[in-house]
């Protein structure tokens, strides 16, 4: 049986993969119903991505539990055991954790994007430009990078309130609290992994302050804000399997 096979079983044999999933779509769906049901101006498809974000982050969450309940229970042992080869094992992990978030996040996106039409008839929610595309097929691209990443935080820390603080405070707050360091914190912030995951989300969109209008605000065009963030995945993964090929399970 192959590692894929094995980490794919392992992973859909515990709850907190399932629950992960309920909560992270019910995110998505139900704000994109508020947010539609609710609107007093045009709805866009912008306006029903809201709870993309907060679904990112439970899927994050579900990424990183893969990995830390296996140290706390120590069935990470017998794992390493049974596939000597670490790199390998911790790969297969990953992929099979990022392949399942990509899911989640097209589902979860074109879900919500259908909840506007429903919510909010005669809205003009039809998808035109590539903008709108990136948008909405995007969200699956950003998803699975943001697991590699919460594997990688995983690994690194072992225990699954660290990495879950880390994760969540990371995007949400810390890279926001940028913008207050004088001289050097709006540069941090737009270089920032996270900032440029919604960057190449947001870049052209027409809502909020992310029109495009807005665009000179970011550091770099879409695709090479997705690219910057993956390196930045590469990165932290690259750390990642390095510490756990020398560090005792």
């Amino acid at each position: 049986m192959s590692v894929i096979a094995v980490e794919r079983i392992k992973l859909f044999s515990t709850r907190s993969p399932w629950w992960c999933m309920i909560v992270a779509a019910v995110l998505t769906l139900g704000l994109a119903a508020l947010a539609s049901g609710f609107s007093q101006g045009p709805v866009t498809i912008g306006l029903t991505q809201g709870g993309a974000q907060l679904s990112q982050m439970v899927m994050m969450v579900m990424a990183a539990l893969a990995v830390t309940t296996e140290y706390r229970f120590g069935t990470i042992r017998t794992s390493f055991q049974a596939v000597p080869q670490r790199t390998a094992l911790l790969l297969g992990k990953t992929a099979v954790v990022a392949g399942l978030s990509a899911l989640v996040g097209l589902i979860a996106s074109f879900g919500a994007w259908g909840i506007g039409n429903i919510f909010k008839d005669g809205a003009d929610l039809s998808i035109n430009t590539a903008g709108e595309w990136r948008l909405l097929a995007g969200q699956g691209l950003v998803f699975a990078l943001s697991a590699v990443i919460a594997v990688a935080v995983g690994i690194l820390i072992r225990q699954s309130a660290g990495a879950i603080a880390i994760l969540i405070l990371w995007p949400l707050l810390v890279e926001n609290l940028f913008n207050l360091i004088p001289k050097i914190g709006d540069d941090m912030s737009r270089w920032s992994p996270f900032q440029n995951a919604g960057s190449f989300l947001n870049q052209g969109q027409d809502f909020g302050v992310n029109g495009p209008q807005a665009d000179a605000q970011y550091a770099m065009g879409p695709w090479w804000a997705l690219l910057y963030f993956a390196g930045w995945a590469a990165a932290l993964m690259t750390i990642a399997l390095v510490s756990a090929s020398k560090r005792d399970a």
